[in-house]
């Protein structure tokens, strides 16, 4: 590891590698604690696990830091530290040490690719081969789950105004331009990948005063009672969606890119600890978009905590014991 966190010399590590199946349905396989020790003879692994500072990446921070520690490793919990772009210069610098991102965050913002893939499987391999190559970052297997944007209404404003596709708003922002209102987050205000690429993907322009940037928790509720704004960015696996019955915008010319959420670390931690590989893999497999939008509804609707929804999800699937 880096700065405070550097493995001491001569640091043994066992861990034993039969994880086929683990995590398909409880009890099937041995939890991670029976098929992992990151300890040895006086000496503990030590990580550093970050997250983003909303609901579903800390969630997802938490399932990470709950198998290390399930794996005998010492954590140090850093989720919900910041933004997308913090959060990477802390993983560059080695200030944390994993975390999850998004292949598409990876791709588009990261990497500064203009053009998403439009196929899951090549856009992950696409960033993991460019990200390791320039970067020296290594992204693990991907969830199938897909945190992308999407654009969001009450049916009621959506059948008044009758948008129903990203591309209705040429017709609005023309007829009724004061009821093209939008609610956005900060970064998909500026993201190429959010509201400026989305414009010049469906040659719209929205009126500054027309746009109002909150919290991305806020835009739920905002679409919702339809006052401030009548639509808003919203990310697909959020909890809220099917709580408050909100409509998704059809993406019509297909501008979000996919986003799988992936575990990803520096190459040398990786050379250093290849098998967190195979301790992730069944994790990630087990996340698809229905599980996390469960998760998330757990902590953004019923007020559960990110810590022990991740701590439950992963008991449920037989991961911890």
């Amino acid at each position: 590891m880096r700065g405070m966190w550097k493995s001491l010399p001569g640091l043994v590590l066992v861990l034993a590698l039969v994880l086929a199946g683990c995590g398909e349905q409880e009890g099937d396989g041995g939890s991670i604690s029976e098929e992992f020790s990151f300890s040895g003879p006086q000496r503990t692994v030590q990580f550093a696990v970050g997250s983003k500072d909303f609901a579903e990446q800390e969630i997802l921070g938490h399932v990470m830091i709950e198998a290390l520690e399930a794996a005998g490793a010492d954590v140090n919990n850093r989720v919900g530290i910041g933004g997308t772009e913090e959060l990477r210069r802390a993983l560059v610098s080695g200030d944390v040490d994993m975390y999850w991102e998004y292949t598409g965050t990876g791709w588009l913002v990261h990497l500064g690719q203009s053009e998403p893939l439009p196929d899951p499987q090549e856009q992950y391999e696409a960033v993991a081969e460019q990200d390791l190559e320039q970067n020296g970052v290594e992204w693990l297997d991907p969830a199938p789950a897909n945190n992308t944007y999407a654009v969001a209404a009450s049916q009621e404003t959506a059948n008044r105004l009758e948008v129903d596709r990203i591309s209705d708003f040429s017709s609005l922002l023309q007829e009724d331009p004061g009821e093209a209102t939008l609610c956005v987050g900060p970064e998909f205000r500026e993201r190429a990948d959010g509201l400026p690429g989305l414009e010049q993907a469906y040659g719209l322009e929205f009126p500054a005063e027309n746009v109002s940037v909150v919290s991305d928790s806020s835009v739920y509720s905002a679409v919702d009672q339809a006052e401030r704004c009548n639509f808003g960015s919203v990310f697909r696996t959020d909890g809220r969606i099917t709580e408050l019955g909100l409509r998704l915008l059809e993406d019509d010319e297909g501008f979000f890119a996919t986003y799988n959420p992936t575990p990803v670390m520096l190459q040398e931690t990786l050379e250093e600890y290849p098998d967190l590989e195979d301790l992730f893999a069944p994790i990630s497999e087990g996340l698809d978009t229905e599980t996390l939008r469960e998760l998330s509804a757990a902590v953004e609707v019923e007020g559960e905590s990110p810590a022990a929804v991740a701590r439950q999800w992963l008991r449920d699937n037989g991961f911890i014991g």
